[in-house]
């Protein structure tokens, strides 16, 4: 062989050694570089669009924010969104493909307690994580599932209470017929025995249903001195609408309703339900440094004219407190990332103020906000406590003892 051609042989080695090595180290850095997928699983069409597309915008914002930051463990946040479409069978559907199909390492999404339910046992079969953004009707903790909007302690009894101190003593029940509303009137009907107050009242409409009339007949031969409305999507637009045609007031007889935040005031028309009385854990009007950031980050975002509200502030949050325990933990795995949210101290400034993640529960700590609806559609707070403890059983409240509750779930 001449030495050209040993030199050229030498020279395919050598690059061929290279290549080897190239292949062996490539794979490598780019699995470190690879983004983390998350899931974003809304109804964008149906019923419960009116409330859900603003929880995906503003879920999307925080991830947005947290990538500008340099993401999650050095690596960005990659969401894929899905259209739970107001149809609980396909919550599960989608919870199912963005698990095993995308391989997503979180889910952000749900309104319904019925949406929840239906992808509850898929994320805790597939061993998903599930951050669930809006209020609901407790009874219920789940290893898979965190819950940053308010359980029943943080919303509906402290609601309660504050009508009660008011002097409100007969209350009529109306909801949309699924698990939220009948299950938060079984509890007010609890609660308000033990007060000595009474439900004169109590009426279910289905899920997106319009026509009310008998209802409100029911209403006006009752003569409640409140209505508790778990309404829920665009129901209560037609509710408020032929009410107000009635000629009801929030002065003549007020309605006190937890699934109307800003955005669902927008769709009723601030005119049919001015005055009336809402209870969250945040309203856009919050005065935090926070809250001023994000409303102007937001509006900056989707535009002048849109709003902000508790669910989708709790949607928001709820990215950041998920990058807080992924960052603790060291991993975006799901059981390091529960390990590390059961090992406590995972905390993020919220707009609503210092939001923690209760390691047991797996629920948020959190201040309660009595608000009434402003003539521009905002909402002022006219009652606030202290940050509440959740107590998802309620196993703090005697009364609550004839509630049907799992078994070793309350302290003996």
């Amino acid at each position: 062989m001449s030495k050209v051609s040993q030199t050229m042989a030498k020279r395919i080695i050598l690059l061929s050694l290279l290549l080897v090595l190239i292949v062996g180290i490539v794979p490598a850095v780019t699995a470190q570089d690879e983004p983390i997928k998350v899931g974003i699983l809304h109804s964008l069409s149906g019923t419960m669009s009116i409330s859900e597309t603003t929880v995906r915008d503003s879920t999307l914002m925080a991830i947005e924010e947290i990538n500008a930051a340099g993401g999650v463990l050095g690596r960005q946040i990659e969401p894929i969104v899905e259209d739970g479409a107001s149809d609980w069978p396909t919550f599960a559907e989608k919870a199912r493909k963005l698990l095993l199909e995308d391989g997503v390492s979180v889910i952000f999404g749900g309104w319904t307690s019925a949406s929840r339910k239906a992808m509850l046992p898929v994320v805790e079969e597939n061993n998903g994580l599930l951050f669930y953004p809006v209020q609901y009707e407790g009874l219920e903790q789940s290893p898979n599932i965190v819950y940053t909007g308010a359980t029943t302690n943080q919303q509906i009894v402290p609601a309660v209470e504050y009508l009660l101190a008011e002097g409100k003593t007969k209350f009529f029940l109306l909801g949309s017929d699924y698990v939220f509303p009948r299950t938060s009137n079984t509890i007010i009907a609890a609660q308000l025995a033990a007060a000595g107050a009474e439900v004169v009242g109590e009426e279910y409409l289905p899920l997106g249903g319009t026509e009310f009339s008998s209802i409100l007949l029911q209403i006006q031969q009752a003569a409640p001195d409140v209505i508790f409305n778990t309404l829920n999507g665009d129901s209560n637009v037609a509710f408020f609408k032929q009410f107000t045609d009635l000629g009801y007031t929030a002065e003549t007889l007020p309605v006190l309703s937890v699934s109307i935040a800003e955005e669902e005031v927008t769709g009723i028309g601030v005119e049919n339900i001015v005055g009336q009385l809402v209870s969250w854990n945040y309203y856009q009007t919050v005065d935090t440094p926070q809250n001023t950031e994000f409303v102007t980050a937001f509006k900056a975002l989707y535009g002048e004219d849109r709003v902000t509200s508790d669910p989708m502030e709790a949607g928001y949050f709820g990215v950041y407190l998920w990058a807080a325990a992924a960052e603790a933990a060291g991993s975006d795995e799901v059981d390091a990332v529960i390990a590390a949210i059961e090992a406590g101290g995972i905390t993020t400034e919220a707009p609503e103020g210092t939001v923690t993640l209760d390691g047991p529960t797996h629920h948020t700590v959190k201040p309660v906000r009595i608000g009434q609806i402003r003539e521009d559609g905002l909402i002022d707070t006219i009652f606030e406590t202290e940050p509440v403890v959740p107590d998802p059983y309620l196993c703090g409240y005697e009364w609550a003892s004839v509630l049907t509750r799992p078994e070793g779930v309350c302290p003996a």
